[in-house]
């Protein structure tokens, strides 16, 4: 892994560290948040979404609950971001770099847990992104795909064009979706999962962060607690 180690904070359970790996040669160092419990099984290497850094609510819930669970993860920034450094809207960096910083952060997870089987994935863009890299190369000694509201189509929109390289994936795949994710239509993203190496979990009345009405008798934490109950028992069975 290439820059220098920051900050690292422990506590009883799960020890924090702030680290910093190249993304590429063209966009620099970036940023990078390893939360790895005492008793770590696994490791998930997890990509924010378009708007979004890692530091994002949303993914520091995750993080926090998977070190609960026994499952260590690797935050990291996309180039755009770490930039832009959470103060405003950057449009996300050209592909080519997006891909290389999901590989590199592969690569900077596996010299900062080297012990620990591998998984990634991401949140929304984050998660399709590790799909396109996965697609195109396999990604190396990891086990499987994550993914937190996969982002079929744009809003209003309903294709499935995003979702086409799906099939080059030789990884098993685990989708974690909402029935109101504006970003994918279930009836279109299950013909794709269907014949491929993948699970498709769904949350009831769940928007694409996963928050849920009132009316349906459920609040975000039960939600939460769920997606994350099932990643955790589907990476451990592939550990």
């Amino acid at each position: 892994m290439s820059g220098t180690k920051g900050r690292k904070a422990k506590n009883e359970a799960v020890e924090t560290e702030e680290l910093r790996f190249v993304a590429s040669k063209s966009a620099g160092p970036v940023s990078a948040i390893l939360m790895r419990p005492a008793e770590a099984r696994s490791l998930l290497v997890l990509a924010h979404g378009a708007g979004a850094g890692m530091r994002h609510a949303f993914l520091e819930r995750v993080a926090r609950g998977f070190a609960d669970r026994g499952v260590a993860t690797f935050r990291y920034q996309f180039p755009y971001f770490e930039k832009d450094s959470g103060k405003g809207w950057r449009r996300p960096d050209p592909r080519p770099v997006l891909l290389a910083t999901v590989r590199a952060a592969v690569a900077a997870a596996a010299q900062a847990a080297p012990r620990l089987p591998r998984f990634a994935g991401g949140k929304s863009m984050g998660g399709r992104m590790t799909s396109l890299a996965a697609a195109d190369e396999p990604l190396a000694d990891v086990r499987g795909l994550v993914f937190f509201g996969f982002p079929l189509h744009p809003a209003g929109r309903p294709a499935t064009e995003r979702g086409e390289h799906l099939a080059d994936v030789s990884l098993p795949m685990l989708f974690l979706q909402g029935t109101r994710d504006k970003l994918c239509e279930l009836d279109l993203l299950r013909p794709i999962v269907a014949p491929l190496a993948a699970t498709l979990h769904v949350e009831e009345e769940a928007d694409h962060g996963f928050s849920v009405l009132k009316r349906s008798g459920r609040n975000d934490d039960d939600v939460m607690d769920a997606i994350l109950d099932t990643a955790t028992r589907w990476m451990d069975e592939r550990c």
